[in-house]
């Protein structure tokens, strides 16, 4: 029996493990790295040490079976130019990086934001590629000219293990600069950005490239494996926690947190403002919204307040949205629902009576209050879908998966596989090559379902209501 080896980047850290012909993680296979890094430092990245730090996950794979495919799941939208020999020119910027924000409202005054979000599903942010090129152009004009070619960290890490300067349809959909509904670059709008088109990378439906002699003769086992599969870890998250069509929408939350549906078919006719739409294949969408604060900022602040795991039962014995408090949770500025970058976190209410576990609480409830946002939007196209929770953030902190299903007022159901991202780039590989028929024959088990307090959501709507009008006030003047 042959199997997959799936390699999961994230923003925090390095996944691989090994996958049977069914899509069953091999037991005592899995590796991962465990990257320190500041929530202040996620917007850039070294790429080399990226792709090492990759690397020396896979030195400790115990490879107990065969190995024919390998599939990749990496974070979207990430942008680095490299060279005529194909090294850096610039550092690698993330999903993090605001620093294009004043290039992203550039953009808007210059271009129909409506027209572009339909055909590209992304809006003007500096998130996406669009935004960072002209920040770079501006800022770093002998670095963006010395570039010969734009990549994301999936393809220069491709690059590096397999010599083949390529993007696969599920990433090059996240950029900003392609077209949903051909699949390819949207050549018009890449023209009128005044990007030359030789400096983006073709597009492969399907790769069938096998590793560098280099790397080869460093994991004898891979020598004959191919790649099969490059695909965003959001849609990959979803497929590998069981939820690849409409009746399922993935709540994730890790260091960032989205809300996802994926199905089979085209983009919606109509995509509303504050979502997104990629592309988890060719035959497949992934309509969602994402924010830039989930789990990382929690984590910071637990760390900023000196408490730890256990004050989380303290917090839970709390009444909901009885702290008088009203956060705004934009410490990495804000993406879905309003897209506005140069927003900023903000806890309003304070006195000295306040408590650190009434502020942990209030920071809380108010990333659900943003998930609630984003469930309005997606009920237009998943009606009365069931809520599956996935993320490391969450599997741990039972009270916050309570205060997400109180203020959606609907059940929170939490499974799946813990390494979802993981699972789901070696089922999309296993798909394409013939070893399974259809992910969708995939189904999520539930280990556990919150069910909604609707008293708690009658009071958690006053709550939602307030950060809307301070987010107005604040933000919309």
């Amino acid at each position: 029996m042959s199997s997959v080896l799936s390699i999961d980047v994230g923003t925090s850290g390095v996944r691989a493990a090994l996958f049977d012909e069914r899509g069953n993680e091999v037991p005592g296979t899995q590796v991962r790295s465990h990257r320190t890094i500041a929530i202040s430092n996620f917007g850039e990245l070294d790429p080399n040490r990226l792709v090492n730090e990759v690397v020396d996950t896979i030195d400790q794979l115990s490879f107990n079976l065969p190995v024919d495919h390998i599939a990749i799941s990496a974070f979207w939208h990430s942008l680095l130019g490299i060279d005529s020999d194909g090294w850096p020119s610039t550092s690698l910027m993330t999903w993090a990086d605001t620093r294009g924000a004043q290039f992203a409202h550039d953009l808007r005054s210059r271009f129909n934001e409506a027209e572009i979000h339909a055909h590209t599903g992304c809006r003007f942010h500096p998130s996406y590629w669009p935004a960072k090129l002209r920040w770079l152009k501006h800022e770093h004009e002998e670095k963006f000219n010395r570039t010969r070619c734009w990549l994301g960290f999936a393809e220069y890490l491709c690059l590096r293990f397999f010599g083949e300067s390529v993007t696969s349809i599920s990433m090059a959909s996240a950029t900003g600069l392609f077209n949903q509904r051909n699949c390819d670059w949207d050549w018009d709008f890449v023209d009128a950005l005044g990007i030359a088109r030789d400096t983006l990378p073709a597009i492969k439906t399907q790769s069938n490239a096998r590793l560098t002699d280099e790397f080869a003769s460093r994991w004898p086992t891979l020598a004959e494996a191919r790649l099969v599969t490059i695909a965003g870890d959001g849609a990959a998250n979803n497929i590998g926690a069981g939820c690849s069509t409409k009746d399922k929408i993935a709540l994730m939350i890790g260091t960032s947190g989205a809300m996802r549906v994926v199905f089979a078919g085209e983009p919606p006719e109509k995509l509303a403002p504050g979502l997104w739409c990629y592309r988890a294949s060719r035959e497949r969408v992934v309509v969602g919204g994402a924010l830039s604060d989930g789990g990382g900022v929690v984590q910071w602040l637990m760390k900023s307040l000196n408490l730890d795991h256990d004050c989380y039962a303290d917090v839970a014995a709390l009444e909901p949205d009885a702290h008088g408090l009203t956060v705004l949770p934009f410490w990495s500025g804000e993406r879905s629902t309003g897209w506005n970058a140069e927003a900023r976190g903000g806890i309003f209410g304070l006195r000295q009576q306040t408590k650190p576990i009434e502020i942990v609480r209030a920071v809380l409830e108010s990333i659900a209050y943003r998930f609630a946002l984003i469930a309005r939007e997606l009920d237009q196209l998943a009606p009365n879908a069931t809520i599956v929770a996935s993320g490391n953030a969450l599997r741990s902190s039972p009270v916050w998966l309570q205060i997400i299903a109180d203020v959606l007022g609907r059940p929170l159901l939490l499974g799946g596989p813990a390494e979802a991202s993981s699972r789901g780039a070696a089922l999309l590989a296993l798909e394409a090559v013939g070893k399974i028929a259809t992910i969708e024959e995939d189904q999520f088990v539930a280990d556990q379902v919150f069910e909604p307090d609707m008293a708690r959501h009658a009071r958690y709507q006053q709550g939602l209501a307030r950060q809307e009008e301070l987010y107005e006030r604040v933000f919309k003047k």
